[in-house]
């Protein structure tokens, strides 16, 4: 597999044809969530619902594994930075190992503890909670193989090389969309249905990335044990998966306050978040490319190209997540359309799309800061902000409620959002500046 050095080139150009793979293959897995919402929204909305209940522990699963991928992908951009191909290799076989231990811990918790957690959001519907749970379980044994695929495409990002996960996500992509009608509807399997055909697209893309990164996995260094090596990944890691533990936590918190609106309102919130992906599309696929050719450079030590690329990366994300805001605001209706014909649903995505739409820039800023900051192996700065800000979502959304109901939930997410970028954006230019001023 080809490995391409981040540290020369316009920063521009750079980070712009690194983004661009990591924006497609989001894209289609956007795409993919699309379509597999349009075949699930045809069950109803509680259908909707069920795999609306369901993602929020998924989601705590993907949270919890990004210790691996946020650190290992710290730790193999350095070494890539550094030129140093036998401590890139190691790291790999360590976050690999790593990696199989959470699958194996995910796919025996979600199994055995399914109903208790999803019992959490009381959602006062028995059909919901039992096509919840089926997804759920389904999901544990998706998540072991999609864990490995997620951690590929840092890898792959951290060399600098996006092409490859491009095309096998496209692959996953076509073959979901062919399985998804078969097993829910010609089978009639329903929501579980929606489930197993991920997990079969999931288990053919690891191949595909072990046969692409077969020249890497198949060195000696790669089964090398490092408890050092290992406790390195974790520590880089953890700032940034308890941060994402905690929002996916936070997350099921309000959800439970959002399934006292009825099933509507837990299906319109699923509903608004997968029309929000269009943002963390760019966001996410920013903040990889980012992430890595900030890594790459710090091992370099070429600090003043890292302040370069950042300013680029938050100008485009900006200008993006402007575009985005102007969307949800005035085609909220139409957006929410799309997935039901269900009038409380649409209009409660409806609202849930112009209050959030408020608060894009300010998302963008935190997630391309967050990539700055994990590059250069600082993840506990957004770590923090995240946190605190994220938690406060909950008191906020207690008081707003009795004020504006429903919409009280959607204000607490946009107000902390603001807060988070623009605390992202200040800390850096203020500490970060200073503390390579001399670089600069």
């Amino acid at each position: 597999m080809k490995k391409i050095d981040l540290t020369s080139g316009k920063e521009l150009s750079v980070i712009t044809l690194l983004s661009i793979p990591l924006i497609g293959s989001s894209l289609l897995q956007f795409l993919y969530n699309f379509i597999d919402m349009l075949f699930v929204g045809g069950l109803g909305p509680d259908a909707i619902a069920s795999v609306g209940s369901a993602s929020f522990f998924i989601n705590l699963g993907y949270s919890i594994q990004a210790m691996i991928v946020v650190g290992g992908g710290i730790k193999i951009a350095h070494a890539m930075g550094s030129k140093n191909d036998k401590e890139s290799s190691s790291y790999i076989g360590i976050s690999l190992f790593l990696n199989f231990i959470i699958g194996i811990i995910t796919i025996f918790g979600l199994l055995f503890l399914g109903n208790y957690l999803l019992a959490f959001l009381d959602l006062k519907n028995e059909a919901v909670q039992t096509n919840a749970y089926q997804y759920l379980a389904v999901s544990g044994f998706m998540l072991f193989f999609s864990y490995f695929n997620t951690f590929f495409i840092r890898m792959f990002s951290s060399f600098g090389n996006n092409k490859h996960s491009f095309y096998i996500s496209a692959f996953g992509l076509v073959l979901n969309i062919i399985l998804d009608p078969i097993f829910i509807y010609t089978f009639k399997w329903g929501v579980i249905g929606a489930a197993i055909a991920t997990l079969i697209a999931q288990i053919l893309m690891l191949i595909l990335f072990v046969y692409l990164a077969r020249n890497i996995l198949f060195q000696k260094n790669i089964i090398q044990t490092s408890y050092r090596k290992a406790s390195e990944i974790i520590r880089l890691g953890i700032p940034m998966s308890t941060q994402r533990v905690l929002f996916t936590v936070i997350n099921i918190i309000l959800a439970k306050f959002i399934a006292s609106y009825g099933t509507d309102a837990v299906a319109a919130q699923k509903i608004g978040l997968q029309i929000e992906s269009v943002t963390f599309i760019v966001m996410g696929s920013l903040n990889g490319a980012v992430s890595s050719f900030v890594g790459q450079n710090f091992g370099a030590k070429k600090f003043k190209r890292i302040l370069k690329g950042y300013r680029v990366s938050l100008i485009l994300g900006s200008l993006y997540a402007l575009f985005t805001s102007i969307v949800f605001i005035f085609c909220s209706e139409e957006l929410a359309r799309l997935f039901t014909q269900d009038s409380e649903t649409i209009a409660i995505t409806s609202s849930y799309l112009e209050i959030i739409g408020l608060s894009q820039i300010f998302m963008a800023m935190e997630m391309i800061g967050t990539g700055v900051y994990t590059g250069i192996g600082l993840p506990k700065i957004p770590s923090i902000i995240s946190i605190i800000f994220t938690l406060i979502r909950i008191p906020l959304a207690i008081f707003l409620m009795p004020i504006f109901g429903l919409n009280g939930i959607w204000l607490s997410i946009a107000i902390s959002s603001l807060v988070k970028g623009l605390l992202s954006v200040t800390i850096f230019n203020v500490i970060y500046r200073r503390k390579y001023q001399n670089a600069l």
